[in-house]
């Protein structure tokens, strides 16, 4: 998952941050070797800006830091501190969820798509790319609550996140109505629904994915 990976590559470079050695030139500079320097600040910058977020405060700061600095032990203690108050952040919870950001957006992408088709009067394929993303979205739903549905039955993962209380209201209700669909759209039986149905299944997908994989829900 790649919230697992950023969680790795942070670790990875504290160790690194921790390894590193300040040496002294001639001056009785501190400095941290170029190349070692080089890579680290490298790699501590993209990782910020892929777990953060460009407009992060993290980002911003590290990126400001860095041109002010440059290898000197200043630098290390000003760069150093901005990684590891992201990494705290990260470690914390208190980042949006990286992987359901993501996910929002790949499956907000297939919503457009399957909008269009559907537009086009294409139902049978708006239908198949709609039941594609409603699956993917329950079961990274799901998995993200701590629910181990990777080889399951859609109808299986729907009664899981029904047990743990995970979806109510009217989507608890509507999701037979989408499983149904859904099974027809995925066994290409094209005759036993009609367009408002695709439209229905459309609309729900969308809601699911505003209601749960929202970064400010």
């Amino acid at each position: 998952m790649i919230n697992d990976r950023f969680a790795t590559r942070f670790s990875d470079l504290q160790s690194e941050l921790d390894e590193m050695r300040l040496i002294q030139n001639a001056h009785r500079n501190r400095y941290v070797q170029p190349d070692i320097w080089e890579k680290w600040v490298t790699s501590v910058e993209s990782l910020i800006k892929a777990a953060c977020g460009a407009h992060s405060p993290y980002y911003f700061n590290f990126i400001k830091a860095r041109e002010e600095y440059i290898g000197g032990e200043s630098a290390l203690k000003a760069l150093a501190g901005i990684f590891q108050s992201a990494k705290e952040a990260f470690d914390g919870g208190y980042l949006f969820d990286v992987e359901r950001d993501i996910s929002a957006e790949i499956f907000g992408n297939i919503v457009v798509l399957a909008k269009r088709a559907l537009a086009e009067d294409n139902k049978d394929v708006a239908a198949v790319l709609a039941s594609a993303a409603l699956e993917d979205a329950l079961k990274r739903h799901a998995t993200s609550n701590g629910l181990n549905v990777d080889k399951a039955s859609m109808s299986n993962v729907i009664s899981a996140l029904k047990s743990k209380g995970l979806v109510s209201g009217a989507q608890k209700s509507m999701l037979a109505a989408m499983l149904q669909m859904r099974n027809h759209a995925m066994h290409a039986e094209w005759d036993k629904f009609e367009k408002p149905a695709v439209s229905s299944l459309i609309g729900f997908v969308e809601q699911f994915l505003l209601t749960h994989f929202s970064r400010n829900q």
